[in-house]
Formats: structure tokens, C-alpha cells, sequence
């Protein structure tokens, strides 16, 4: 069976197709993408514009054919913090529906951290015990620890990569300042979460999943993305502690020099390493381990486990 998978996020928009069964690892076959960040065509009472609102229908219509042209059997489409936490998000999902026929489904924060645990979890198996992973996506950051396919704690909290640039980090390079600024506001949102997941004991793996977290493993000296899914990769906070720092000394473009870094996420990995250090020096992380499966993975997986039991 061919799947599409339709992610509206913050960072990008992307149609993925996959060819799947249940029971069955999904292979992917084709995408198509574009970088539409959504925060950015955000107005001052934090609504979708109307060029935001155009873009966003344009590509839905452009993938909502690549799904037809590639016989796509089903399609899951979903919005997650872009549309979720702008002021018009309602709006913007009953629009995309009449001129696009595409009815978006809006993941909440926690939806969208056990989504992301489940793929985790069939990745790594029942043999890893307990599981605690972070997602750094472009509007929210996703936290969720257990030891079963649904996680025991699920948080989502409003550090993601764009929405912390577009708040606190965006002068090019940040000032001293700005970046003190932003470690002490990271500090104070995940402070509730920090303590409510140490009531839940450790974890026999810590893992991190997005685009920002492999970016920052790649910088650090992971493995590149041509060697496969199935190389280990780790982020140390040792070598993360070093690079945020190099990170706030940077420009955009000269961080788009980097391995792993593309030109879209240049000026927002500072804001995901200052997340992503201060995520792991609260909970007691040392290092975490790169999985390469994410939220869409745990989407369709779930797709495929209805199908089963129908």
C-alpha cells in the first residue's frame, strides 16, 4: 500500500510517500517538499496572513497532486504548532479544506510527542527499555518518557527552533545579551517539565529526533546523512556546551557552512542547541542517540496498526 504522509510544519511543508503493509517497516518512495516557514508570515496579533495563508494552499495543492500522479492509496495530512498556536489557526484549516479538499488534522502538543515516541519505540525495540526522548521541532519542543508504545508523560512546551529565533534570537549575530536573555527564558519554561520527568526515575535510552538534533549531531562529528539510517549517532553535551557557544558567534551564513546545516535551519540552530543543552543539563543527559525515526514515521505506523486490528 502507498501512504501519503502531508506534515504542515513550522520549518517546512512536505508530502512524503511511503509503501508499507502492517506488520511491515515503512519504506519511502517519493516526496515533496518546499521551505515555508509559517512563523514568519505571522501578523502582530500572532494570525497567518494572507500571503502565508496563499503559500501554504499553493503547496497543499501541488502535493495533494504529486499523491495522485504517484498513486497514493491514503493520505495523512496534519498541522501541528504553525497552525495550532496561531491566532487564525481555525481559519486557515477550514480555508486549506474548501479550496484544497484536504482536511488538515491539528495535532495537539502531546499527540505530537507520542506520535514521535512510538516511532522511537519501534525503532529501537522492547529490548530498550525505558525510553526518553526530545523533539526540537520549529514551534514547540516535545518531550515523552516510558516504557510501553504510549509514552507515561508526554509535554509539549513553546521552545521550538523558529519561534525562539523569531523571539529572542533574531539579529544576525545575536548580541551577548539577546542569547542570556534567551537561556534564562529556556530555563524558566522547562523548569515544570524538567521536574515532573525526574519524578519518573532514568532512562535506559535518551534519544532525540528532528532535523535540529541531527544537524547538531553532524556538526559535532556524527556520521553525515550518506551513510545510512543505521549508523549509531550520538550528541554529547560536552561537545553541544562547545558549539552553542561557537554558535552564538556565528552568522547564519556561516553556519550554513557547516556539515549537516542547510540554508533553512542556519538561522535557527542556535536556538536548538541553547534548547537542546539546556534540556539535557536538566535532566541529567550526557549524550542521547539520533533516532531517524520521527513524527511522521510514528504517524504512519499508527495508521497501519488501525488497519490491523479493523
Amino acid at each position: 500500500m502507498r501512504l501519503g504522509v502531508l506534515d504542515i510544519g513550522s520549518n517546512t511543508v512536505h508530502l512524503l510517500l511511503v509503501d508499507a503493509h502492517p506488520g511491515a517497516r515503512p519504506i519511502p518512495f517519493g516526496s515533496h517538499k518546499r521551505p515555508l516557514q509559517l512563523v514568519a508570515f505571522l501578523d502582530e496579533a500572532g494570525a497567518i496572513s494572507e500571503q502565508g495563508q496563499r503559500e501554504l494552499i499553493d503547496f497543499i495543492t501541488e502535493a495533494a497532486e504529486f499523491a495522485r500522479t504517484n498513486d497514493a492509496e491514503d493520505l495523512l495530512a496534519f498541522a501541528t504548532s504553525a497552525i495550532r498556536e496561531s491566532a487564525n489557526g481555525p481559519q486557515v484549516l477550514e480555508r486549506v479544506r474548501i479550496e484544497t479538499g484536504i482536511v488538515l488534522t491539528e495535532l495537539s502538543g502531546a499527540d505530537e510527542a507520542a506520535s514521535t515516541f512510538l516511532a522511537v519505540r519501534r525503532w529501537y525495540g522492547w529490548g530498550s527499555g525505558t525510553i526518553l526522548n526530545l523533539d526540537i521541532g520549529g514551534g514547540s519542543f516535545e518531550l515523552a518518557m516510558g516504557a510501553d508504545e504510549h509514552p507515561e508523560l508526554a509535554v509539549s512546551v513553546p521552545l521550538g527552533a523558529g519561534r525562539l529565533t523569531w523571539d529572542h534570537l533574531d539579529a544576525d549575530p545575536p548580541t551577548a545579551k539577546s542569547v542570556k536573555t534567551a537561556r534564562k527564558y529556556i530555563r524558566q519554561v522547562l523548569a515544570e517539565p524538567i521536574a515532573a520527568f525526574a519524578e519518573l526515575g532514568t532512562p535506559t535510552i535518551v534519544a532525540g529526533t528532528s532535523k535540529s538534533f541531527r544537524s547538531l549531531a553532524r556538526i559535532t562529528g556524527a556520521a553525515p546523512r550518506a551513510a545510512g539510517p543505521y549508523v549509531k549517532r550520538e550528541l554529547l553535551l560536552h561537545d553541544l556546551t562547545l558549539w552553542a557557544n561557537r554558535l552564538a558567534a556565528m552568522t547564519a551564513d556561516d553556519r550554513a557552512d557547516l556539515p549537516g546545516v542547510s540554508d533553512v535551519r542556519a538561522k535557527q540552530l542556535l536556538a536548538a542547541a541553547l534548547v537542546a543543552e539546556a534540556a539535557m543539563m536538566g535532566l541529567g543527559v550526557d549524550s542521547l542517540q539520533i533516532c531517524p525515526w520521527a513524527l511522521r514515521e510514528g504517524l504512519i505506523l499508527r495508521r497501519f496498526d488501525h488497519l490491523q486490528s479493523a
